[in-house]
C-alpha cells in the first residue's frame, strides 16, 4: 500500500459501514462496496468517517476493519483511516496499528475546544510529535462538526510547518474563497502545494473544480457521478461535467439531510446491490412509507433523466433495481 502525497487527485468515497440486521458488520456486503468503489475509478477509499459510523464501533471493530478492507483491497487503492481519538495515548496506539496493517494516512480534525491558531497549531505539533512524520495526514477542515474554524492563515502555518499534512479535506460549508486563497498562496510561493479535496457531499462540486480543489472526498450514493464529473474537468470539458452534475443535484440535496441522510444513502446502496442491509446502529434514524415513497419517485426522476440526456451509461454497472423498498 502506497503512502499519500501532496499529488492526490480524483474521488476517495467515504465508505458506509454495511451492518447486517443483527447489527453486526456486514463483510460480505463490505467487500462489495469496495470493490465498486475501485471499479468507479477511485484512486482509495476512506474508513471510519463520520458516514461509517466510527463513533458506534468499539476500537477492536474499527482495526478489524481496517485490516479487513486492506486484505480486500491488496493494494489496488489507497486506504484512508478516519480516527477519533481525543487522548494522544489511544490515538498513538490506535494510528500504529493502522499503518502497521498498511493504511495510506490517516484522517484527523482539531480538537472541540481549540480557540486561537496558537492552541491549534499546538494540538498538531503534540500529535505530529506523538505519532511521528511520518504518517501522512488528511487534515479535516469541518467546524459545523468541530466548532474550530481554520483560518486561511493558520493553514498556511500547519501545512508550512508539518509536512505530514498532505491534504485539506475541505468541509467548511460554502467557503469558496478559502479554496481560491488556499491556491493563491501557492501561486505566490509562499509554500508548497498541498491537495484539497472536498466534502459535505460535493454539494459545490463544480464551483469548487473551477477555483482548484484535486477532487472530492465524501459518501455519496453514486460515486461513478463523481469521479466522472472530475475528469471531465481534468480534461478541459467542464460544461460536461456541470450538466452531468446537474441531473444527480436534487437527489444529492437530499441525501445530505441531517439526521437521515445516513440511512438514504445506505438505502440507495440497498437498492442499487451494493449492501444487503440498510440499517444503522442505534441510536440511528429508520425510513417509513413515505421516505421510501419520496426517494423512489427521485430515483425515478433521476433515470428517466439519465437517459433522456444519453448519460444512463454512468451508473450501467449498478442501477437502482426495483427492489421492495419496504426494509430500511
Amino acid at each position: 500500500m502506497s503512502l499519500l502525497t501532496r499529488n492526490a487527485r480524483g474521488v476517495y468515497p467515504i465508505a458506509v459501514t454495511p451492518f447486517a440486521d443483527s447489527g453486526a458488520i456486514d463483510y460480505a456486503s463490505v467487500d462489495r462496496l469496495l470493490d465498486f468503489y475501485l471499479e468507479c475509478g477511485a484512486p482509495g477509499v476512506t474508513l471510519l468517517g463520520v458516514l461509517g459510523e466510527a463513533n458506534k464501533l468499539s476500537e477492536e471493530e474499527s482495526l478489524e476493519l481496517t485490516r479487513h478492507a486492506l486484505r480486500r483491497i491488496g493494494g489496488r487503492g489507497d486506504i484512508v483511516v478516519g480516527t477519533n481519538h481525543t487522548g494522544f495515548e489511544n490515538f498513538h496506539r490506535f494510528v500504529s496499528k493502522v499503518m502497521e496493517a498498511g493504511a495510506s494516512a490517516v484522517m484527523v480534525a482539531p480538537a472541540r475546544g481549540l480557540a486561537t491558531e496558537e492552541q491549534v497549531c499546538n494540538f498538531f505539533g503534540e500529535l505530529v510529535g506523538t505519532i511521528g512524520t511520518g504518517v501522512p495526514l488528511v487534515l479535516q477542515d469541518y467546524p459545523q462538526n468541530t466548532g474550530v474554524y481554520l483560518s486561511v492563515d493558520t493553514m498556511e502555518r500547519l501545512v508550512k510547518e508539518f509536512d505530514s499534512i498532505k491534504v485539506i479535506k475541505h468541509e467548511e460549508g460554502s467557503a469558496l474563497r478559502k479554496v481560491t486563497r488556499l491556491r493563491a498562496q501557492e501561486q505566490a510561493g509562499r509554500r508548497e502545494r498541498v491537495s484539497i479535496l472536498v466534502g459535505n457531499s460535493g454539494i459545490h462540486l463544480p464551483q469548487e473544480l473551477h477555483r482548484g480543489v484535486d477532487g472530492a472526498n465524501t459518501g455519496v450514493a453514486f460515486p461513478e457521478m463523481l469521479v466522472e464529473v472530475c475528469e471531465r474537468f481534468s480534461s478541459g470539458k467542464p460544461e460536461e461535467g456541470e450538466d452531468l452534475y446537474d441531473l444527480f443535484l436534487p437527489l444529492i440535496r437530499h441525501e445530505q439531510q441531517p439526521g437521515i441522510g445516513l440511512v438514504i444513502r445506505k438505502e440507495i446502496f440497498r437498492r442499487r446491490g451494493l449492501i444487503d442491509s440498510a440499517r444503522v446502529r442505534s441510536p440511528g434514524p429508520r425510513l417509513n412509507g413515505d421516505d421510501h415513497a419520496e426517494l423512489g419517485r427521485l430515483l425515478a426522476r433521476l433515470d428517466r433523466k439519465l437517459r433522456d440526456s444519453g448519460e444512463q451509461q454512468i451508473i450501467s454497472s449498478y442501477p437502482v433495481q426495483a427492489l421492495d423498498s419496504v426494509r430500511a
